[in-house]
C-alpha cells in the first residue's frame, strides 16, 4: 500500500507536469514542467525497482532478492536525468539570452522572422537551377508560378511582421557589427512586396512563352538578387549583389545575341562598371575613417565626424547610385537598356518598373549615411532637370519601348523631387508614386510587348485602333496612361498630389510642367488606341495570360486612385488627407493640361524638326565617363560651397 501511493503520487505529477507542458508558453515554467516530469518518472521507477520485502542480490542464500537489472536501470535513469536537466537548464538559458525572451511563441517568432530572410533570397536561386535541371520547360514554368506565389505569400507576410518591428538576423552569428547582417524594416518590406508581387505578373505574362530554360534560369536569380539588395546592411554586400545583378541584366538584355541588343548590352555592362569603381573608393574610404561597412554602424559613426572629412565618400557614393537612378546627365544607359528593340519586354517592364527601383531606394538608405552632407537641394535641381530633358527626349520618340524608356528617366526626375522636398506628404508622396510607377510602367511596357507583336512595328505612327481590335489590352493601356499623367481616381494623381504638398511656387509650377510634358507624350501614346490601319485584319489574337497581366496592372492603377488613402495608411503606415479643394484644384489644372497638351500635340509635335533632331542624340560610352566625371565634381563643388557657408 506504501509503494502504491508513491505509484499514484509519481502518475499524479506526471500528468499535471505533462499538462504544464502543454499549457505553459513561459521557458522557465517549462523548465520546472520537465524538471517535475523527470522527477516523476524516478519516483516510479523507484517505486517498482526496490518492491516491499525484496532485498538486494548482494551475497549468498538472500531470500526473495530482486532484480539487479532493474535497479541498475533505475541508478542510469537517475544519472541521466539529472543531466539532461543540466543540459535543459544551460539551453534554455541561453535561448533566452540570445533572443532576450523567456516566452516560446516568441522565440519561435524570431526564429521564423531570421530563416525567412534567408530564404527570402534563396528560395528563387535554388528554384532557377532546379528550373535549369528540368527537361520539361513546362513543368518548369509550373514551378516557377509556384515559386512566385510561396514567395508573395512570404513577402507579405515579412511585411505584416515589419509593422510590429524591425526583423534582424546575424549570419554566422557574430556580435555587434561584424559579419553579414540581414534586416527587414518598413521601407525595404515596401520594396520586398512589390519585388515579389512584379515578377509574379511578369511569370505570368510570359507563361505561353517559349524563352527557353535559361531565360527562367535568369529570371529567377535576378528576383533573389533583387530581394538581397533590400535586405542587406552591409556596404560591401550590397556591391556584390549589385554587380552580379548587373551582369545578370546585362545578359538579359543580350538574350537574342542580335547586334544592337549586344550593343544595348555591352554599354549597360560598361557604364555601370566605371560608375561603380566610385562606389567602391567611396565605401573604402568610410572604412578607413570608421572602420565597419554596416549602414547603421557607419552612419552613427559618421555623425560624430568632421563634415569635410564626409563630403568624399559621399560625393563618390552618390555619383553611383545617380547613375543608377538615370539622373541627368547620367540617363543615356537607360533607354539603350529599356528600350532595345530584341529585349524580351517582360525584361523591359521589370527594368523600368522595378529594376530602376532599386538606385531610388539605395538612395533613400544612403541619405541617412550621409547626414551632415545636405544634398536636398542639389538633388531637388538635379530631379527637376531629369523630369524635363525625359519628356522632352520622350516626345521626339516614334518607337513605342523608346517612349516608355525615356518616361521612366521623367518619372525618377519627379520622385527625385518629392524625395527631396520636406515634410511627411513629399515623402509619402514620392514613395507611393514609387509603387504607382511600378505598376503602370510594367503595364504599359507588357502591352507594348503585345502591340508590337500583333502589329508588326514599334512605331507609334503606324499602330491603330488596339481599343477596338484588342479590348483587355487597350483598356489596360488607357487605366495605365491615366495613371501615369494623374487623372482624377487613378493612383499617379494621389501620388503627384501629395508630393506637390509643401512645395514653393518654384518645385510646384516645375512639376505641373513636367506633367504637361507627360500628358502631351501619353496623348501622343494614345492614338494607337484608336482609328483603324490600311488593310487590317479583324481582331487581335493575343494570349490570355499576357492580356490578364496588363489588364490587372490597369485595374491597380484605379484601384489605387479610389483607395489611395487607404493603401498609403497600409503601405506606410502614414495617414493622409487628401483635401478636397485641393484636389479639385489639381484635376482642373489635369484638364487643362490636356487640352494644353492637346494643342500643342496636334499644331507642334507632328511637325517639330526639332524633336527629330533631338531623337537623333546619342551619347556613346566616353560621353558617359565624362558625364560620370562632371557629375562627381559638381557634388563635390556643391558641396565645398555648402560647407563654407
Amino acid at each position: 500500500m506504501k509503494f502504491l501511493n508513491v505509484e499514484v503520487l509519481s502518475v499524479a505529477v506526471f500528468v499535471i507536469s505533462f499538462y504544464g507542458l502543454m499549457i505553459n508558453k513561459n521557458i522557465i515554467k517549462s523548465i520546472v514542467s520537465v524538471v517535475l516530469m523527470e522527477m516523476s518518472t524516478i519516483m516510479f521507477l523507484i517505486s517498482i525497482g526496490f518492491l516491499d520485502g525484496m532485498k538486494p542480490p548482494i551475497g549468498q542464500n538472500i531470500e526473495n532478492p530482486s532484480d539487479p537489472l532493474t535497479q541498475s536501470l533505475v541508478i542510469t535513469i537517475i544519472v541521466i536525468g539529472l543531466a539532461m536537466t543540466a543540459v535543459n537548464v544551460i539551453f534554455f538559458t541561453s535561448i533566452c539570452r540570445q533572443y532576450g525572451t523567456s516566452d516560446w511563441d516568441a522565440v519561435k517568432k524570431k526564429n521564423t522572422e531570421k530563416a525567412m530572410l534567408h530564404w527570402l533570397v534563396f528560395t528563387p536561386i535554388i528554384s532557377a537551377v532546379i528550373f535549369y535541371l528540368i527537361p520539361s520547360e513546362k513543368a518548369g514554368k509550373i514551378l516557377s508560378i509556384i515559386v512566385q506565389a510561396f514567395l508573395t505569400c512570404c513577402a507579405f507576410y515579412i511585411f505584416l511582421l515589419c509593422k510590429e518591428g524591425d526583423i534582424i538576423t546575424k549570419v554566422g552569428n557574430y556580435h555587434g557589427h561584424l559579419g553579414i547582417t540581414l534586416k527587414v524594416d518598413a521601407l525595404s518590406s515596401v520594396f520586398i512586396i512589390l519585388t515579389s508581387f512584379i515578377f509574379s505578373i511578369a511569370a505570368l505574362y510570359c507563361f505561353n512563352e517559349n524563352f527557353g530554360r535559361l531565360f527562367w534560369f535568369l529570371f529567377l536569380i535576378w528576383e533573389g538578387l533583387l530581394f538581397g539588395v533590400f535586405v542587406s546592411r552591409d556596404f560591401f554586400n550590397t556591391f556584390i549583389i549589385m554587380e552580379v545583378i548587373t551582369v545578370m541584366v546585362s545578359v538579359m538584355i543580350m538574350y537574342k545575341r542580335d547586334s544592337r541588343s549586344m550593343y544595348d548590352g555591352i554599354i549597360y555592362l560598361m557604364s555601370n562598371v566605371v560608375a561603380v569603381q566610385f562606389y567602391l573608393f567611396g565605401v573604402g574610404y568610410i572604412y578607413k575613417i570608421t572602420g565597419v561597412l554596416n549602414i547603421d554602424a557607419a552612419s552613427q559613426a559618421l555623425s560624430s565626424m568632421d563634415k569635410a572629412s564626409q563630403l568624399l565618400p559621399c560625393a563618390l557614393i552618390m555619383t553611383f547610385i545617380s547613375l543608377k537612378c538615370a539622373l541627368m546627365p547620367l540617363f543615356t544607359w537607360l533607354p539603350k537598356a529599356h528600350g532595345t528593340p530584341s529585349a524580351p519586354p517582360v525584361i523591359s517592364a521589370i527594368l523600368s518598373g522595378l529594376h530602376i527601383k532599386t538606385g531610388l531606394y539605395v538612395f533613400i538608405r544612403f541619405q541617412s549615411v550621409f547626414q551632415a552632407i545636405n544634398l536636398n537641394d542639389f538633388f531637388l535641381v538635379v530631379g527637376i532637370i531629369t523630369g524635363i530633358a525625359g519628356f522632352i527626349f520622350a516626345i521626339s520618340q516614334t518607337d513605342i519601348k523608346l517612349i516608355l524608356a525615356y518616361h521612366t528617366i521623367s518619372q525618377i526626375g519627379m520622385t527625385m523631387i518629392g524625395l527631396n522636398i520636406p515634410g511627411v506628404y513629399p515623402y509619402t508622396g514620392s514613395m507611393y508614386h514609387i509603387v504607382s510607377h511600378a505598376l503602370f510602367k510594367s503595364g504599359l511596357f507588357f502591352s507594348a510587348g503585345i502591340v508590337a507583336h500583333a502589329y508588326g512595328t514599334r512605331d507609334i505612327y503606324k499602330i491603330r485602333g488596339v481599343l477596338r481590335r484588342c479590348p483587355a489590352v487597350g483598356i489596360g493601356i488607357l487605366m495605365a496612361i491615366l495613371g501615369i499623367t494623374g487623372a482624377p481616381f487613378f493612383n499617379g494623381s494621389i501620388s503627384k498630389y501629395l508630393m506637390v504638398s509643401g512645395a514653393d511656387w518654384i518645385v510646384s509650377g516645375a512639376m505641373i510642367f513636367i506633367n504637361l510634358g507627360t500628358t502631351i507624350s501619353f496623348i501622343k501614346y494614345s492614338t494607337m488606341l484608336f482609328g483603324r490601319n490600311e488593310g487590317e485584319q479583324g481582331a487581335v489574337k493575343a494570349d490570355i495570360c499576357q492580356q490578364a497581366a496588363v489588364f490587372i496592372m490597369g485595374v491597380l492603377c484605379l484601384a489605387g486612385g479610389i483607395f489611395g488613402e487607404q493603401a498609403i495608411k497600409f503601405l506606410f503606415n502614414t495617414s493622409v488627407k487628401v483635401d478636397t479643394a485641393g484636389y479639385l484644384q489639381k484635376n482642373i489644372l489635369f484638364f487643362i493640361s490636356v487640352a494644353v497638351g492637346y494643342l500643342i500635340f496636334k499644331f507642334y509635335i507632328k511637325k517639330s524638326k526639332l524633336l527629330k533632331k533631338i531623337r537623333a542624340i546619342d551619347m556613346g560610352f566616353r560621353g558617359i565617363c565624362v558625364c560620370i566625371g562632371i557629375f562627381f565634381a559638381l557634388i563635390m563643388l556643391y558641396g565645398w560651397i555648402t560647407l563654407g557657408a
